[in-house]
């Protein structure tokens, strides 16, 4: 049997690839399959209607900022229609309205999501306030903190603070006012925990990866004891084993 030999250069950009934990990884950050795909999924995440692989595609877009700088003329003669180019660029036009919570998920950022952008959201009003303490103060892991002011002290000032946007956070008014929520295992209501965490987000709750002094409802819908439970137990904290019934019973239905 022929051994399979690993590839050493990229088939997209023809970069060294790396190994990190056993995958082999292009690091080049201006490797067109990787622009296309943080195009792809900055569209995506500000509903860019109309903005797909294949337009991106023939629009030759190659950055955050081309998306802006198309004209009329340029979308209507890469896609070869004036209706899917007048309705792209209300699309791209109305995405100009987008907050810093919509936008920090958009930037491809490892290990900053909504539920990222929520926490931050309640302790700054716009990006140009983020700092180490204040990331620690909304409750952002060191990882994550780190890959956060790295992008904006590589990215975002050096070239993204140019794009189209005000960069400010929006805060519901419900925020952080029903309580501050901890899950422990795994959970059977929601498929993943982000999404658990972007439900209780909507509806007013902070949510926290420890228990902590503020900490008041633990969910636990495993059935095992953890550690976690225990504390919760001790401190007298709100114990709750079906996330999606306790949010059910108080809003009538889950937002």
């Amino acid at each position: 049997m022929q051994a399979i030999e690993a590839p050493e250069f990229c088939p997209s950009c023809d970069s060294s690839l790396e190994w990190k934990n056993d995958l082999l990884y292009c690091v080049n950050s201006l490797c067109p399959a990787q622009v296309q795909k943080r195009i792809e999924h900055f569209a995506k995440s500000l509903k860019i209607k109309g903005l797909g692989p294949k337009s991106i595609e023939k629009l030759g877009l190659s950055s955050f900022q081309s998306i802006y700088d198309m004209t009329y003329l340029e979308i209507r003669d890469a896609l070869s229609s004036e209706k899917l180019a007048i309705k792209l660029l209300q699309e791209i036009t109305h995405s100009k309205k987008s907050s810093m919570n919509e936008l920090l998920p958009a930037f491809s950022i490892p290990l900053i999501g909504k539920t990222a952008a929520e926490k931050l959201s309640t302790k700054i009003n716009n990006i140009s306030e983020l700092n180490a303490d204040k990331c620690k103060a909304a409750g952002l892991g060191p990882k994550a903190t780190e890959n956060l002011l790295n992008w904006y002290f590589d990215e975002f000032l050096f070239d993204l603070v140019r794009l189209p946007f005000g960069f400010s956070f929006t805060k519901s008014e419900q925020q952080v006012s029903k309580g501050v929520v901890c899950i422990s295992g795994k959970l059977k209501s929601f498929k993943t925990k982000a999404q658990a965490q972007e439900v209780l987000a909507k509806n007013g709750y902070e949510v926290k990866s420890s228990i902590t002094k503020d900490v008041t409802i633990l969910v636990n819908e495993s059935g095992i004891e953890s550690a976690k439970t225990k504390t919760a137990q001790d401190k007298g904290i709100t114990i709750v084993t079906n996330l999606l019934e306790f949010l059910g019973e108080e809003n009538g239905n889950v937002a």
